[in-house]
């Protein structure tokens, strides 16, 4: 499984971006599907989260009423649409989906990862 991440860039604050992050597998094959992000000196922070099937979706407090995360399941692609983003949002965002599959009566979580691509907020 390969999760390709684009649409990153320099921006000033105020302004958008949106996120790609296409699927070499359809998208409603995952379970969920997240974005996070790392500043430098920063741990990973987990910024989206959807539920593939579900529709659900869930935000880091600091990003809620500016991003939304959505998806084409057309195109197995996820974005993040960033508005009026913030000095504060630099950093490099990932794409992550987890699937889960059952092997007799245990469950196995799989993990994908994408590349990362760089956001950086700046006047």
């Amino acid at each position: 499984v390969q999760l390709v991440e684009s649409g990153g860039g320099l921006v000033q604050p105020g302004e958008s971006l949106r996120l790609s992050c296409e699927s070499s597998r359809s998208i409603v094959s995952f379970d969920t599907i997240s974005w996070y992000r790392q500043a430098p000196g920063n741990q990973r922070e987990l910024v989206a989260s959807m539920s593939t099937r579900g529709g659900s979706t869930d935000y880091v407090d600091s990003v809620k009423g500016r991003f939304t995360i959505s998806s084409d399941n057309a195109k197995n692609t996820v974005y993040l649409h960033m508005n009026s983003l913030k000095s504060e949002d630099t950093a490099v965002y990932f794409c992550y989906a987890v699937d889960w599959t059952n092997k007799g009566w245990q469950r196995y979580k799989h993990e994908y990862w994408g590349q990362g691509t760089q956001v950086t907020v700046s006047s």
